[in-house]
């Protein structure tokens, strides 16, 4: 037995040191050295590096610089600090301004290094106030982790960092701070991707970004700025594009004089220096939000800390620059009930089984969301939305019809606006939509719940793989199902080929037909759909938005 337990060993030993792997990488900055371990399958590895730095500590409301490069091997094995930033309470802060890192996964096999791989670049979400590049954490279980998707589906990723919050976001609305230094940050982390993967066995000319919310509209910009002609190749942007009416701030004097204020700089020509001065700290935390909504004053409102439009990132108005776009495959969806992680905030008598929620709850939320058109706005978009109740609508009726509202004007209908652009500019470029309906798995939300926001994320990551006594079979079928889609459209620029199977095939998106597919666990023939809520598409879209804007005193 013992010689047998030695033989057991050194087999085992012998199968390790055969894997393939990149050892140290010759990087521009220098020599970096990460891990290589077996992951789920025969005879597969993970290359994985934690904490390259894409970009030198980033100055303070300065665009991000080129790393000047290390001395030896830098050993890339632990994740590095989120960019500074409020805890969830807003109380206090977390994370270092020294925090322009990435992290990269490869995937290998026994004797041959991976070479020409797809490569996709992971954008987080978090209202451009929060996140970080390997995502919340339990038990060392990151949920941003790519182990899952880069094994599954054959392809590098790469997650990284970017400046949130007052560092990231500030504007004072002219040449003192101009803003979108988170954006600035993503794309010096996409560039530095582009020049460098190669070394780790990518395709510098294959190259998607994806991302969720915040991280789904940022995906977005990049795809339609100038400044990142020929680097990007494809996008999936899940819940967040850049029409969605939080994705923009076009008056951000307006912050950046209440910040000013709440740090004791003066609002005038001098601001901006008194503001590059401050402590980051003390910044940080003037730059906390109102976060308890009511249906009169909905939270969605109230995020103010996002890009803007500086004539330079971000020349023009974001639905005229889709034609940077015009080559660059896109896919884009929404979950079905993304809205109701704000709705629950602004109207909390959805989530209460046993109490109703008042109709006029209903009103007063469409007279918020429709204010700067009046009322005329608010009773065309109510008779919307209330078409088919009857006259004795049920509690049901009325909680959805709420979630339907803030799920259509705050995520899919803008969704839905930006693939009718990107598709009527694209050249060479394919279109494809979704809407991901897999019911929410948190066991306190209602029976009728749908896809809550960031519902979708869990899946695409794996984590049914990764932690499989925590779902059951149904969920690792959908995980499976996003993976191949996310992973074949990386490869190819169609969901429907590469190297993994799909459950159904999935239409390209055009003006024409308006296909899209419904992403759930019981994909099948009637899974692909067509003219998704095109009625309150067009409501918002056309009859709303043609609507003159009055003037408010």
């Amino acid at each position: 037995m013992a010689m047998l337990g030695l033989l057991l060993a050194a087999a085992l030993c012998l199968g390790y040191t055969s894997a393939a792997s990149l050892g140290t990488v010759l990087t521009e900055g220098g020599m970096v050295s990460g891990e290589n371990y077996a992951v789920s399958g025969l005879f597969h590895y993970m290359d994985v590096f934690r904490g390259i730095p894409f970009a030198a500590p980033p100055g303070r409301f300065e665009k991000p610089q080129r790393h000047p490069g290390w001395d030896g091997v830098l050993k890339a094995k632990e994740f590095r600090k989120r960019c500074l930033q409020l805890t969830l309470l807003q109380t206090d802060t977390r994370g270092a301004e020294d925090c322009l890192y990435l992290n990269i996964w490869v995937p290998q096999g026994r004797k041959e290094i991976s070479t020409n791989l797809p490569v996709m670049v992971w954008i987080f979400g978090g209202a451009f106030l929060v996140g970080a590049s390997n995502g919340a954490n339990f038990l060392d279980n990151y949920l941003y982790d790519g182990e899952e998707i880069a094994n599954r589906g054959n392809v590098i990723v790469v997650t990284l960092s970017y400046r949130v919050g007052t560092l990231g976001f500030l504007s004072t609305g002219d040449e003192g701070i101009p803003g979108n230094y988170g954006l600035w940050d993503q794309h010096a982390g996409i560039a530095w991707v582009h020049r460098n993967i190669k070394a780790f066995g990518g395709d510098p000319n294959n190259i998607t970004v994806f991302g969720e919310s915040a991280g789904g509209a940022s995906v977005n910009f990049q795809l339609i700025t100038p400044k990142n002609k020929g680097l990007v190749r494809r996008g999936i942007s899940q819940s967040g594009v850049a029409l969605c009416p939080w994705a923009v701030n076009r008056n951000p004097r307006e912050f950046a004089e209440l910040v000013a204020t709440r740090v004791g700089c003066p609002t005038d020509d001098k601001m901006a220096a008194c503001l590059k001065m401050t402590d980051a700290v003390t910044l940080t935390l003037a730059g906390s939000l109102e976060m308890h909504g009511s249906p009169s004053a909905p939270i969605v409102q109230n995020l103010v800390l996002a890009p803007v439009i500086d004539g330079d990132f971000l020349p023009d108005e974001p639905a005229n620059l889709f034609h940077n776009a015009a080559e660059v495959d896109y896919i884009a969806g929404a979950n079905d009930m993304d809205g109701h992680i704000f709705t629950g905030l602004d109207v909390p008598s959805i989530n209460q089984p046993l109490q109703g929620t008042p109709i006029e709850d209903l009103k007063t939320l469409i007279g918020a969301l429709t204010k700067e058109k009046g009322q005329q706005a608010a009773d065309v978009a109510y008779n919307e939305y209330t078409t088919g109740w009857g006259s004795r609508p049920s509690k049901e009726d009325i909680k959805k019809a709420v979630v339907a509202v803030e799920t259509d004007y705050v995520f899919l209908v803008p969704t839905q606006a930006a693939l009718y652009l990107h598709n009527s500019v694209a050249t060479t470029a394919s279109t494809y939509s979704y809407l991901f309906s897999q019911p929410s798995r948190m066991p306190a939300y209602p029976s009728w719940m749908g896809a809550d926001h960031a519902d979708d994320l869990q899946y695409v990551f794996g984590k049914p793989f990764a932690t499989p006594l925590g779902y059951w079979p149904k969920h690792r079928d959908v995980s499976g199902y996003m993976i191949a889609y996310w992973t074949n459209f990386a490869r190819t620029g169609n969901p429907n080929k590469g190297e993994s199977g799909v459950p159904v095939t999935w239409p390209a998106f055009n003006n024409q037909t308006h296909q899209y597919v419904e992403i759930n666990h019981r994909m099948g023939r009637n899974s692909v759909k067509q003219k998704m809520r095109l009625r309150y598409v067009n409501y918002w879209t056309n009859i709303f938005a043609n609507m003159p804007t009055i003037t408010i005193e």
